[in-house]
Formats: structure tokens, C-alpha cells, sequence
């Protein structure tokens, strides 16, 4: 009977990897189409709880908030000055921000490269709730 509850639960652990199967995207595989292009944004993820993008941009996001939904973002590359609030604040790769619901917010590229994130925003994001100033 033991060697049937480790042959059921290997079967059961088959049946879940094929139903709900691990997604990954490497994001160095999402690039510009063309050299005009000033933002990407390129969803990979989401649920009714969240949603997670790829955003590259060359130049800059103009100041805008969201009105019910908050977020985070992670530098992938390059670097850029971000207004959040009332602060301005000097982001690079490795660094992590969190944007608070209702909060404008924007990005001026500073550097050669485009800067690339990664946006992960709470509760599922659809784009209805963006305001720009």
C-alpha cells in the first residue's frame, strides 16, 4: 500500500504541473520593434489580485497616478530621475520602488540605455484608473 501512495502522489504532482504549469518569461527577450519607439509595455503576468509588465522606456513617462491600485517596480537597466510625490529620486538596476495608490508619479531616462522595469501592480490593473496631472 506505501509504494501506491508514493506512485498517486507522483501522478497527482504530474496532473498539477500540467494543469497549472510554472510560467516564465526572461524579460531579455522583450525588446523595441523599432529605434522611434519611446515606451514598451508588454504584460506577462496576472490574476484578479495582480498584475506584472515589462515596461521599457527611452525617454520618459509623463506624470500621472493611479487611483486604485499601488505597485512596485524593479530596474532591470538603465537609469532614470522619478518623481514620486513630492520627492525626486535617482533609480538604477537593482533598485526597488513602491508606489503608493493615488501618488503621481513619473520617469526622465538618464541614461544612453533605455530604462527597463519590472511592474508589479495590486489588484489586477487594466488601465482604467490612470490619471494624468
Amino acid at each position: 500500500m506505501q509504494d501506491y501512495k508514493w506512485l498517486f502522489s507522483g501522478v497527482l504532482l504530474l496532473i498539477i504541473q500540467w494543469v497549472y504549469p510554472q510560467q516564465h518569461i526572461n524579460s531579455d527577450t522583450i525588446r523595441f520593434s523599432t529605434k522611434e519607439e519611446n515606451l514598451l509595455n508588454r504584460r506577462l503576468f496576472g490574476d484578479s489580485l495582480c498584475s506584472s509588465f515589462c515596461i521599457m522606456i527611452r525617454k520618459e513617462v509623463k506624470l500621472h497616478k493611479h487611483l486604485h491600485h499601488s505597485g512596485h517596480i524593479v530596474v532591470q537597466e538603465g537609469e532614470a530621475l522619478m518623481t514620486l510625490g513630492e520627492k525626486q529620486i535617482q533609480i538604477k538596476k537593482g533598485d526597488v520602488v513602491f508606489i503608493p495608490e493615488n501618488t503621481y508619479h513619473s520617469v526622465t531616462v538618464t541614461s544612453k540605455t533605455p530604462l527597463k522595469v519590472i511592474s508589479i501592480q495590486s489588484p489586477f490593473f487594466d488601465g482604467t484608473d490612470r490619471v494624468y496631472k
